[in-house]
């Protein structure tokens, strides 16, 4: 059993020594391979190195001779390459901008529409969370549009619709959360930000009809105006109680077993009470 053990370690070692020895050989060859000032064999490996999924590798050979094979035969497939190897190593911003500049360049080329497809495709991967700044969630939309309304056939649209769904998603799911946070901040400044959430309301509403917010919206706007009533001043009470019942009338119509309906009616009935109280 000693023996079996001391041979399992001792051929562990020997995997070891062959696998750091080649990790030596292929960091060699790839450094003879930067020296060199042969483009041809860069390129040939280049290539080979981005079918192996070697992509850092494969970017780092494409960049030493894309300005010297510049407007010959290969350099087209060179570019695309190069612009896929950002996106294999996840640097989406950069690959976006390859992308694009491949089918800018490029636009007679057979690679153009998959070019133009993963510019914005390389900006839908780049987008962040739905709670921070959505620059480029807007461009990625903007791109995969653009890319759909010109190749309306193409065998990438489904991909394409996709990514948008789940961007529209995010920003519907954003404008949301901005929307309640003006609600939530009243109590710092209660007036001005019921207002500034009712308007935020209005605008989700507009913008986002179909959305499964949309109930929950229609509730708040009804609790909103009914509390920016209670702290007007009383010129302005009577107009804003009553236009709380109206949001209320507009709700119960679109929601008759609405999941709020039993809040909403417990505020109608207290904006009837200070109504009456008002006209005596």
């Amino acid at each position: 059993m000693y023996l079996c053990t001391l041979m399992r370690i001792s051929s562990k070692n020997i995997l070891f020594t062959v696998l750091i020895s080649v990790l030596l050989a292929s960091c060699s060859d790839f450094r003879k391979l930067q020296k060199s000032d042969d483009w041809e064999k860069k390129y040939d490996a280049a290539i080979k190195y981005y079918e192996s999924k070697d992509y850092y590798r494969s970017s780092v050979l494409l960049e030493q001779i894309l300005p010297i094979i510049k407007g010959s035969a290969k350099a087209e497939k060179a570019n695309f390459i190069y612009a896929y190897t950002y996106y294999y190593e996840e640097s989406y911003l950069l690959a976006s901008h390859y992308f694009k500049t491949f089918y800018e360049t490029y636009g007679r080329s057979d690679f153009a529409e998959e070019a133009r497809f993963m510019y914005g495709y390389s900006l839908f991967k780049d987008s962040p969370r739905y709670n921070l700044e959505q620059t480029s969630t807007k461009e990625a939309i903007v791109a995969l549009q653009g890319f759909i309304n010109r190749y309306p056939s193409s065998e990438f649209v489904p991909k394409a619709e996709d990514a948008l769904n789940e961007l529209q998603q995010k920003l519907e799911k954003k404008a949301y959360e901005n929307a309640l946070l003006y609600y939530k901040l009243r109590k710092f400044m209660t007036g001005e930000y019921l207002k500034a959430a009712l308007v935020a309301f209005d605008n989700f509403q507009n913008n986002y009809p179909d959305s499964e917010y949309i109930e929950e919206i229609r509730y708040l706007e009804i609790e909103a105006m009914y509390k920016l009533a209670d702290v007007s001043i009383q010129s302005k009470k009577k107009e804003r109680f009553t236009e709380a019942l109206d949001y209320y009338q507009d709700y119960i119509e679109d929601y008759p077993s609405g999941e709020y309906l039993r809040k909403a009616e417990d505020i109608y009935e207290d904006a009837l009470n200070k109504l009456r109280k008002l006209n005596i």
